[in-house]
């Protein structure tokens, strides 16, 4: 906790003390309230007293209530000021932080703990920072206030209190043994029900066309019953706090009270009144000590939270990205749209084995490399690696002669114009997803992006939509049809003017004539761009300048597709499932 509360800015450090300072203030009216009984309890029982006196006394009681309210308002605003823009600022850099994460470090933590650490963990703090340390503040103050203000009272009192004292520390012991460890877990058990219903709510699809509704209700019931027990039993403990906190605090009026009984039967005459009056403030003070402990508990029940997220907010921004810009980063480059991977072999993090197998290529500028093989092969592998969403440990990967590593991120990415396997699509319009991005050049206009939508061949469906390329597209794009996506993600592609583009199965979506169309026109439409094609199908491919087949990692065979059909078994063997007889001619 103490590293998460280090990054409290300078104003958020003055809120903070401003908010201490009239807390402060509130718990001295508040502990004057008694002594101002005392002195109208003295005064009722003196026979020289005047009913001025009296009201005088209760009329500087009542301001002190009322400067007490008003300094707790202020000290709660000041309080949930920083408390506010210290989440806020948190959340921008967690965020910030996950945005440089590689793949590899998305993959360690999971997307759903990511959501939570970003969420509800925060919220946690946010929620500590307002109480906790408001409490953290008050608690010992008043505690020690009200300490000084009894001391020297009736021995009697005096022991019952250190006895209601310690009941109370027993109890604190009690939760912080039993329940603040199933609190601790509470973070855990709600990753993994975050987790679930990330897969539910991403892949309803395939769970309704699998009938698994039942089978998938039952995971999510099984790690909500395991939180909820958890959460149960530590509440269970906690909520007797407040009954026995009620106990403890009657139990000690009522004992101050008869052993004052006693104390004034047996005193003076003379003495009576003082002693009930000292009776009147001890009780007050007493039940002030009490209530301090039981917001020392609020204390005791928020920290495990808190300190479990901190630990846990902290795990993100301590973990490094392990891709990130060298020490003096190349921004230009001689070459236009030249890639070369020199000897690359690659594992995943956690595997134990290889996804790549020294890989050796190069794609020149302006020509059209192709990448073919069976599911599992290693093609996606090589395209994640260009951009570096993993980090390559063993090999070289060239852009324009430079080592990817030595390029700036923002360059080598600009260079590159990305469309994955599966089209990703943002809420907006046709016109904000077909021009995503920043690539360091230019934002594309409205004709730019028109033209890039008719390469892709998407100028009918989009012409079609009432508003044209500022046509609504849902998250995910949920309102349009499977290829139609796929032609918006080639388009953004388009739009980006990369010097290579890289194409992720990109075209599998497609049908066959669509297909060539949109192969037909980039490679008339955009003369120089490099073009990497990873697919699964022989007509998507064959015309490529140079085509690899992958095997296990491996590249077993390259050349074009005479040449590969005459070399190559695996290609052969490819080809045959998906030709006609007179095509294989």
């Amino acid at each position: 906790m103490i590293r998460i509360l280090k990054r409290l800015n300078k104003s958020q450090w003055i809120l903070f003390a401003l908010g201490a300072v009239f807390l402060i203030l509130q718990i001295f009216f508040n502990l004057k309230i008694p002594d101002y009984m005392e002195v109208i309890t003295s005064l009722v029982k003196r026979s020289d007293s005047t009913m001025s006196e009296i009201i005088a006394n209760g009329g500087w009681m009542l301001l002190c209530a009322l400067l007490s309210i008003v300094c707790g308002i202020t000290a709660n605003w000041f309080t949930v000021r920083m408390a506010s823009s210290y989440s806020k600022d948190l959340r921008a850099d967690v965020y910030d932080h996950i945005e440089q994460f590689s793949m590899g470090e998305i993959d360690d933590f999971s997307t759903a703990s990511l959501i939570t650490r970003n969420t509800n963990d925060i919220t946690q703090i946010q929620n500590f920072l307002f109480r906790g340390l408001q409490n953290f503040i008050k608690v010992p103050f008043m505690a020690v206030m009200a300490f000084i203000k009894i001391w020297g009272k009736h021995r009697q009192w005096i022991t019952l209190t250190f006895i209601s004292v310690a009941l109370m520390m027993a109890l604190i012991l009690f939760l912080m043994m039993y329940a603040h460890p199933k609190l601790r877990m509470r973070q855990t058990y709600t990753d993994n029900l975050s987790r679930i219903l990330r897969e539910e709510l991403t892949g309803v699809r395939v769970i309704r066309a699998y009938n698994a509704e039942d089978l998938q209700k039952k995971k999510y019931d099984h790690a909500n019953e395991v939180l909820t027990v958890s959460e149960r039993k530590a509440h269970h403990a906690m909520r007797l706090m407040m009954p026995m906190v009620r106990f403890i605090n009657n139990a000690l009026m009522a004992a101050i009270y008869i052993t004052g009984a006693y104390i004034i039967v047996e005193a003076n005459a003379g003495d009576r009144v003082s002693i009930f009056s000292d009776m009147i403030v001890y009780s007050s003070y007493a039940a002030i000590l009490i209530r301090s402990f039981m917001d020392l508990n609020m204390v005791f029940n928020q920290y495990p939270r808190a300190s479990v997220s901190a630990e846990r907010i902290l795990a993100v921004l301590d973990t490094e990205s392990s891709v990130k810009d060298g020490d003096h980063p190349i921004t230009e480059t001689k070459e236009k749209g030249k890639l070369e991977f020199r000897n690359v072999s690659f594992r995943y993090p956690g595997s134990s084995e290889n996804v790549l197998e020294d890989i050796s290529f190069t794609l020149e500028g302006g020509k059209t490399l192709a990448i073919i093989g069976a599911t599992g092969s290693g093609k996606s592998t090589i395209v994640n690696l260009i951009p570096r969403l993993y980090e390559l440990e063993q090999g070289e990967i060239l852009v324009d002669d430079v080592n990817i590593n030595d390029l700036s991120l923002d360059v080598l990415r600009s260079k590159v114009g990305y469309a994955s396997q599966r089209a990703i699509l943002f809420t907006g319009t046709v016109k904000s997803n077909v021009g995503y991005g920043d690539n360091l050049k230019h934002k594309p206009s409205d004709e730019e992006v028109w033209q890039a939508v008719d390469i892709a061949q998407a100028r009918d469906f989009v012409e079609e939509k009432e508003n044209g390329i500022d046509s609504v597209i849902t998250r995910g794009g949920t309102n349009i049809s499977g290829g139609q996506k796929q032609r918006l993600s080639i388009a953004r592609s388009v739009a980006w003017k990369p010097e290579i583009y890289v194409f992720d199965d990109t075209f599998s979506a497609l049908d066959y004539a669509t297909d060539r169309k949109l192969r037909t026109a980039l490679k008339e439409k955009t003369k120089g761009v490099s073009t990497l094609l990873v697919a699964q199908r022989i007509g998507t491919i064959r015309d490529a300048d140079q085509i690899l087949v992958l095997d296990e990692g491996k590249i077993v065979g390259r050349g074009t597709h005479q040449e590969l059909m005459k070399n190559c078994q695996v290609y052969r063997e490819i080809a045959q499932t998906q030709l006609s007889e007179e095509e294989l001619a």
